[in-house]
């Protein structure tokens, strides 16, 4: 493999290849196509449903807080328990844009590719008025998938070049249908930020 198109940190370019694998698995031949995590969903046996399936199960209450005040803590949830049919249920925050959501399902799709082993809510120790203050989850799990998956939806190889071409960081997740704030992630995991400020801060 050419190095020259993997990222120059090791952890980099762990997650860039299986990234790699994950687009070439999907049936993308250029760096620069845009990859539609709710197709690759079907793959990985996830079941996208949208949130309207789940609300008739919530009270009122529940139901405001998750799409009100709650909204932004949250990203989307997985069902540990497959169906019938081996796939697993996930459902998206509605109230985040097509952007974000890509991001999130990439994650999810992600954990199952990379075989990671659900995570579970759980309890260690609670605060003054009785609520969970902790989480129980792999963290390792959870930067692999998150890195890869974002890896996926924006190649390095691709990435560098729109860098050198002085291309905004606006126009790249335009072009890749993510957010500005995952492209920017990108620039600086990939030790592109410094060649960024360059071409199109200053420039």
């Amino acid at each position: 493999m050419d190095t020259s198109n993997l990222p120059p940190t090791q952890k980099g370019r762990q997650y860039e290849i299986r990234a790699i694998g994950l687009r070439e698995f999907a049936g993308l031949r250029r760096d620069d196509e845009r990859l539609n995590p709710f197709e690759l969903a079907r793959y990985a046996k996830l079941l996208v449903a949208s949130f309207e399936l789940i609300e008739t199960f919530l009270t009122e209450e529940t139901r405001a807080h998750l799409l009100g005040e709650g909204s932004s803590k949250w990203s989307g949830g997985a069902c540990s328990q497959a169906l019938h049919d081996g796939r697993k249920l996930i459902i998206l925050n509605p109230t985040h844009n097509e952007n974000r959501q890509n991001a999130t399902l990439m994650e999810e799709i992600c954990h199952v590719f990379l075989g990671h082993q659900p995570s579970r809510l759980g309890i260690e120790n609670v605060n003054k008025h009785g609520k969970p203050i902790a989480r129980d989850y792999r963290e390792d799990d959870e930067e692999s998938a998150y890195s890869v998956g974002a890896a996926a939806l924006v190649p390095y190889s691709a990435l560098k070049r729109f860098v050198e071409e002085g291309k905004t960081s606006r126009e790249i997740s335009r072009h890749f249908n993510v957010s500005r704030e995952l492209v920017e992630y990108r620039v600086k995991v990939s030790r592109l930020w410094e060649d960024y400020k360059i071409k199109v801060v200053s420039g």
